[in-house]
């Protein structure tokens, strides 16, 4: 199907649910009607920029006409607007082709956030602490709010492991390809003669799964119970409050223990089960449409180094689009979205390609 039998095809269908939530059955069917309702406000932008398109494809065509006219000052208008028209046209057009990028539904979701140290010891535990920070002053910029739901703590502050939930509103979208190794290069503060270490800090962003996305059964899940470890308050090693919950079917284990209550604690990690099994089912039923998308910029994979904080030079690196900027300082102190944004359109523009 063309680019504008689409278009015609949607427009039909539009016109089609305007008529039918014009009848009083519909109308009385009120889950049909909401479903109805939703289809037609989704349709409205595209529909509406598609009138605005054959508008000026109208006005193009009569001032080509006018420009064949024998009065010079006419043909001479002609060409101007002409040249106007096209441009609107060009622009339309572009519009037109991002709007008919279907929307990922997962972007409305909050994400669980999981951030591990991997290669460079007390360096790399110390910039996931550095990353969490990015995160939660970029999600307090967004008005989103963070919580923290399982951490392992170094003695200098930094964390083997944190995992934090991201609520908001349409937290994933923006947050969606930070997924990956994220590679740092400084000098540590341990280092006593100023020698740049490279080292590596893993960032997973899951989709935060309702409990409608993903059905648990009790019989898959294996429960432990035992006292919280690691830096604390008074009660966090006196009691049996941290949680251990493996899911038999795919081995997932997730550990909870930063709660006083055990409760709390299997709710957090029941939260994260969810959102890993949600992720694996994503992973899945992506893994054929994404392959196009691999060989040409990357998967934004987990396993894969995704970009680079090079603080010697100030300089932030995205590998998948070549993309640099020299505002480090800036960027870590929650000024993400310089780099949110040029992926962003990055990854529309190759959705947009590949349809």
């Amino acid at each position: 199907m063309s680019f504008f039998e689409k278009l015609d095809a949607l427009e039909e269908k539009f016109l089609d649910i305007e008529q039918q939530l014009g009848n009083p059955d519909v109308y009385q069917d009120q889950q049909l009607y909401s479903r109805l309702a939703k289809k037609h406000a989704d349709l409205a932008p595209l529909v509406g920029k598609y009138g605005d398109y054959k508008s000026v494809l109208c006005d193009l065509e009569s001032n080509l006409e006018l420009r064949k006219d024998p009065d010079s000052e006419i043909q001479e208008l002609a060409e101007l607007e002409i040249a106007g028209l096209e441009q609107q046209k060009a622009a339309i057009e572009e519009d037109l082709k991002e709007l008919l990028i279907p929307e990922d539904p997962l972007d409305v979701k909050a994400v669980i956030l999981e951030i591990r140290a991997g290669t460079g010891g007390e360096e790399a535990a110390l910039f996931a602490a550095d990353l969490l920070r990015m995160y939660s002053r970029y999600a307090e910029s967004n008005g989103w709010s963070v919580e923290l739901m399982h951490t392992n703590q170094t003695g200098s502050g930094g964390f083997k492991e944190v995992i934090a939930s991201i609520s908001g509103g349409r937290v994933y979208s923006h947050l969606k390809y930070e997924s990956g190794v994220h590679r740092v290069q400084r000098v540590p503060s341990t280092e006593s003669q100023g020698r740049v270490h490279t080292s590596a800090v893993t960032v997973a962003i899951l989709p935060e799964a309702d409990e409608v996305d993903v059905t648990i059964e009790p019989q898959d899940l294996r429960i432990d119970v035992f006292r919280s470890s690691g830096p604390g308050g008074q009660s966090v090693n006196t009691t049996d409050s941290a949680v251990r919950i493996t899911h038999e079917p795919t081995g997932l284990v997730i550990t909870c223990q930063d709660e006083k209550s055990q409760l709390k604690n299997k709710a957090k990690a029941l939260k994260v089960l969810r959102s890993r099994l949600l992720q694996m089912k994503q992973d899945e039923a992506k893994q054929e449409m994404d392959q196009t998308r691999r060989t040409q910029v990357g998967s934004g994979d987990r396993s894969e180094r995704i970009r680079t904080y090079n603080f010697p030079q100030s300089r932030i690196t995205d590998h998948r689009i070549n993309f640099s900027s020299h505002n480090l300082e800036g960027i870590m102190a929650g000024g993400l979205e310089e780099v949110i944004l040029p992926l962003d359109q990055f990854f529309r523009t190759q959705t947009m390609q590949e349809g």
